[in-house]
């Protein structure tokens, strides 16, 4: 619940940090440990620059003073792809192979 407010605040207080970090997963390890998944490194250094003060509010609404916490990054939760026109182009030859014909005859510049 917490980590759903601070992401809250988030979103109003600065929305570059917002979007770093709403992909980001906390899961509960042990009862002093919590795991943080995160995408990327670049999302991560977003992230440090608001963690201190979340975990901070964190353990003291919780009562315990001997969270540690863990980071891992999700390699699975980083989805982000670059397309490129050839790539494109490809997945428009998927559904209509005609348009390799059409490409071998005009020779299409994809780059």
């Amino acid at each position: 619940m917490e980590w759903k407010i601070m992401l809250k605040q988030l979103q109003v207080k600065n929305t570059f940090i917002f979007n770093a970090v709403k992909t980001f997963k906390l899961e509960k390890k042990e009862e002093n440990k919590i795991k943080v998944l995160f995408p990327s490194d670049s999302a991560k250094v977003e992230f440090d620059k608001v963690s201190g003060e979340f975990f901070n509010h964190f353990r003291k609404k919780v009562q315990n003073h001997a969270i540690e916490v863990e980071y891992e990054r999700d390699v699975e939760n980083l989805k982000i792809e670059v397309v490129t026109k050839r790539k494109i182009f490809e997945k428009f030859i998927e559904k209509n192979p005609l348009l390799r014909d059409l490409d071998d005859l005009m020779k299409f510049d994809l780059t």
